[in-house]
């Protein structure tokens, strides 16, 4: 299952970004609450692709790839040395797969800001050094556990040396996203789950006034472009408004304030995008299913996304690309609601040679549409 964490200051408006991305509607407060317990939801990944083969297939079931959003107790100053909730907030870090930064960028008088100005460049580094110093713990009480060892092989010594390199990117106040490590290095490294090596998208959290030209907004904006890392904008309260709203109403409400696409949309698509997934797709008039692979993988990794069975008795893999199929779709001008476009497109899309077998190895592409043909 994959994970983002909702990380920031407190009273930046993290429970406002959850309630827009899950619809969950978790309880948002002027002011700090202190809970520890972080509130939980999963998201569809919006997905046209996806959508289109519903409606071309109209299979009993729809499943779409899904992203779990976890909204984390605000950081505090000082939190890697035990401030506000400490250490209990950056365990609920560690287990995200992703962070997702919100930078405060709305006025309220009424919800004081924790810094007592409005700064989201200062809020930003606030909040990255308290995942600087949080790794900083890990890494010193790794090496001391290493240093007390009454006997060493030669792996604890390559560990110790790697973490002292680390332990110094870490003391010049770089995160680790930034060390230059090889794969091989990136893999020894997940078990540490490290805050500063994760994918990070920062969310900048606007109020419905603030459509002209930002500052503030824009020096956060451009730090994070020289860093290489995204952002996006939300209007979080509208649009946490917004997602109560029947989608009719919404729509209309939308296109009063001139809104293309949700924020929420975006963000979604985003924070998938970071975690290096893709997506490919299995359909028939029982299912149609988007699946989650990391990207790269092969088409064995897709038969074992799918069950275990399919890996171990793979025999080829029946692949067409999503554009390939909607093109051949297209021309065969099928009815709305004609119950064999599906499968009539897929015949088309042999005929004209697009639909092919692919082995073991084959690199599966984003969008690709599978099925396995597979002997256990």
């Amino acid at each position: 299952m994959l994970k983002c964490g909702i990380v920031g200051l407190p009273l930046c408006g993290k429970s406002t970004v959850f309630n827009v991305v899950t619809r969950a509607g978790a309880e948002v407060k002027p002011y700090a609450g202190g809970k520890t317990e972080p509130n939980r939801a999963l998201v569809n990944v919006p997905d046209a692709r996806f959508d289109a083969l519903v409606r071309i297939f109209e299979p009993k079931k729809a499943t779409p790839a899904t992203v779990e959003f976890v909204d984390l107790a605000g950081l505090s100053r000082d939190a890697g040395k035990g401030a506000g909730l400490g250490n209990s907030f950056l365990s609920f870090v560690s287990e995200s797969d992703a962070l997702l930064h919100v930078a405060r960028v709305f006025e309220n008088a009424d919800v004081p800001h924790p810094e007592n100005s409005l700064d989201p460049l200062r809020d930003w580094r606030i909040v990255e050094t308290e995942l600087i110093y949080r790794d900083l713990g890990v890494i010193e009480n790794r090496l001391a556990r290493l240093a007390d060892k009454k006997s060493k092989q030669k792996t604890d010594s390559n560990e110790m040396e790697l973490l002292k390199k680390l332990q110094d990117h870490l003391f010049d106040e770089r995160p680790l996203r930034e060390a230059e490590l090889t794969d091989e290095q990136k893999k020894f490294l997940s078990g540490f789950t490290f805050l500063t090596l994760k994918p990070e998208l920062t969310v900048l959290n606007l109020d419905e006034k603030q459509t002209g030209s930002l500052p503030q907004a824009e020096a956060l904006e451009a730090f994070l472009r020289e860093k290489g890392l995204p952002s996006v904008r939300i209007f979080g309260s509208l649009e946490m408004d917004l997602a109560q709203l029947e989608p009719a109403e919404q729509a209309e409400f939308m296109k009063e304030l001139s809104i293309d696409e949700l924020g929420r949309d975006r963000l979604i698509r985003e924070a998938y995008r970071i975690l290096g997934r893709i997506s490919f797709f299995t359909t028939g008039k029982d299912e149609v299913r988007s699946w989650t692979l990391s990207d790269g993988n092969n088409a064995v990794d897709a038969a074992g996304a799918i069950h275990s069975d399919l890996a171990r008795g793979f025999i080829r893999a029946q692949v067409v690309s999503y554009g390939d199929f909607m093109e051949l779709h297209a021309q065969g001008r099928y009815a709305p609601g004609d119950p064999k476009a599906g499968n009539s497109a897929m015949t088309a899309c042999r005929d004209k040679g697009v639909l092919r077998l692919e082995g073991k190895e084959y690199r599966v592409r984003d969008g690709d549409m599978i099925e396995i043909r597979f002997n256990v």
